[in-house]
């Protein structure tokens, strides 16, 4: 075996890396599965559906194991005996002896593909360092069996490797895995999941330890496990094999990440007028994705604090695979990516048009707990999508941090907006810690308005937070951009009036502008107008005629001979 591939021993439930990994199984386990021994009292499980309690069957203590299974690693082949040197309890045996197999015996990918030549006879398996699940679970019963620990393999259909979703199964059992008796009761474990994982070619595998599939709790293992001897499901009552094809499959991510329950419950879902809905509880703030056919764009993501809640408006009609990913909102370690907890497939039979979202939209979409986290707090549109009839809205949101905020407007297609227009179309004013944003729409249609922030201390860039989808249906809608500011345009000051950045050609135009801490203010067009300070505003009026642009400018101190721009008006030409 390759001592070099044992990875880690993981301190929590270990979450595996990278892709989603395939669970492992082959096509000629023997139908020998044994019944239940009659001397033994068997306690079967209530708990279908899970209780949501606990992953395991019986209380394991994972800390209190890691000196155990870190000795158990580096036993050599005098296997059993010095295996159990460390191990008193029952549990602490039969955890030595998974942690040895898990570590130590790799699945043959080779030997799969050519059973002929393939022995699961224990000794063979231990010479050899590998094998396929048959000679993984032999192992552990006669390693069982050695250690005084009652153990039986158990056979039957498994949703691993190769599984499509909905299948059904026919004909021999493909998989073997074992129950252990423990503390006056059966418990279910598979230590050829346990030990890692093929790739999608089956050519390779890879170590990668699985706690999951260690005294899992009965309700959660017969999610992918269907034994043929139906009481090895150790549930009251038992399900049945079309119950077991029909189920959704929550691969041991789903658990581990702590995901609760998916919502619909059956693997196929069938669009109504172009729809499809998705939702997950989970226990705490958990990032969610999705992917339909490989791409995010056809769905509406909102996060939610126990979970997510997914729209899907496929816009071709047929089968779509749906993916749905899922990562730790803390994450804790450098392989804490997007793991693929849920597969659906989507059957689109007619397709909704007027559901096109604009490609800038991101996932998820609307205020979340991860928009609060970011300092946007007590959002006025806890929504994903606003609909504004004359093309105008305003958002509004306490900011608990002391952050610059930076927004833009996208809408999609022919109609696509400039950066510098995207910005200029959102116009942001602070109230203390109260910030407004107004949009103006420069046309009907689909607009996302994405929402920055950075730490106003930090001189760095701003980090995307998040985005809304804009809906406007009346054509008529035509608004101009709000003005243009400069550098000295403070975050607090406030555009009264006028708020359109395009004036109108020979016109008295009325100026009302909140600012503090200026000496004075002019408004330049063909001539100079002076504005007066009132209540805390600058007021007055200019005259449009013979200019093409109009600039508001500060004297900062009285004693200052020059002024700075900070308003840029445009004015219509005639």
């Amino acid at each position: 075996h390759h001592e070099d591939t044992t990875p880690q021993l993981i301190k929590r439930l270990s979450l595996g890396k990278g892709r989603s990994s395939v669970p492992l199984f082959h096509h000629t386990a023997r139908k020998n599965t044994p019944s239940l021994p009659k001397t033994m009292t068997t306690r079967f499980f209530p708990a279908y559906p899970w209780d949501k309690s606990s992953l395991k069957s019986m209380p394991v203590d994972l800390q209190q194991l890691e000196k155990l299974d870190a000795y158990a690693l580096k036993v050599s082949l005098e296997l059993v005996k010095a295996l159990l040197k460390q191990a008193r309890t029952d549990l602490e045996k039969v955890r030595a002896i998974w942690m040895w197999i898990c570590h130590h015996i790799e699945y043959d990918v080779v030997g799969y593909h050519n059973k002929s030549q393939l022995s699961s006879k224990p000794r063979d398996v231990l010479q050899m360092g590998k094998s396929i699940c048959e000679g993984y679970a032999e192992l552990f019963e006669h390693m069982c069996s050695l250690a005084g620990i009652q153990c039986k393999k158990l056979s039957g259909h498994a949703k691993g490797h190769g599984y499509k979703t909905g299948q059904t199964f026919t004909g021999n059992s493909d998989h073997a895995w074992n129950a252990v008796y423990l503390e006056g009761r059966w418990h279910l474990l598979d230590s050829t999941w346990g030990s890692g994982s093929v790739d999608d070619s089956f050519t390779k595998f890879t170590y990668r330890y699985n706690e999951f599939y260690f005294l899992t709790h009965p309700a959660l293992f017969i999610n992918n496990h269907f034994p043929d001897n139906s009481n090895w499901q150790l549930l009251k009552p038992t399900l049945t094999l079309k119950e077991f094809e029909n189920n959704m499959l929550h691969n041991s991510n789903f658990y581990t990440l702590g995901l609760l329950a998916a919502r619909p419950d059956t693997p196929i879902i069938q669009t109504v007028n172009g729809k499809a809905s998705v939702s997950v509880d989970c226990r705490s703030g958990t990032l969610f994705m999705f992917k339909l056919k490989g791409t995010d764009e056809h769905g509406l993501m909102t996060l939610k604090k126990h979970g997510m809640e997914l729209d899907i408006y496929p816009q071709k009609t047929g089968s779509h695979k749906l993916e749905i990913f899922a990562k730790p909102s803390k994450a804790e370690a450098a392989d804490d990516v997007y793991k693929c907890v849920l597969e659906y497939v989507v059957e689109c039979e007619s397709v909704d048009k007027a559901m096109r979202f604009p490609k800038e939209l991101h996932q998820p979409v609307g205020p979340s707990w991860f928009s609060e986290r970011q300092g946007f707090l007590r959002p006025s549109h806890s929504q994903p999508i606003l609909h504004t009839n004359d093309g105008r809205c305003s958002l509004t949101f306490t900011l608990s941090k002391d952050i610059s905020v930076l927004t833009s407007l996208h809408a999609d297609g022919s109609s696509s907006l400039s950066e510098d227009m995207g910005r200029r179309h959102v116009l942001q004013i602070h109230r203390r810690n109260q910030i407004e944003l107004k949009v103006h729409l420069p046309h009907a249609g689909n607009f996302v308005l994405k929402i920055y922030s950075k730490k106003k201390s930090d001189p760095g860039n701003y980090d995307y937070i998040f985005n809304y989808l804009i809906r406007c249906l009346n054509t008529e809608v035509k608004w101009p951009a709000f003005p243009q500011s400069f550098s000295k345009w403070l975050q607090d000051y406030e555009i009264l009036e006028p708020l359109s950045g395009l004036l109108p050609a020979n016109r008295n135009v009325q100026f009302k502008l909140k600012m503090h801490g200026i000496a004075k203010v002019l408004v330049q067009a063909e001539n100079m107008y002076p504005l007066t300070q009132n209540k805390g505003c600058w007021e007055g009026t200019c005259n449009t005629s013979g200019c093409r642009e109009v600039f508001v400018m500060v004297h900062e101190n009285a004693n200052h001979s020059f002024y700075s721009q900070v308003l840029k008006y445009e004015v219509e030409t005639q």
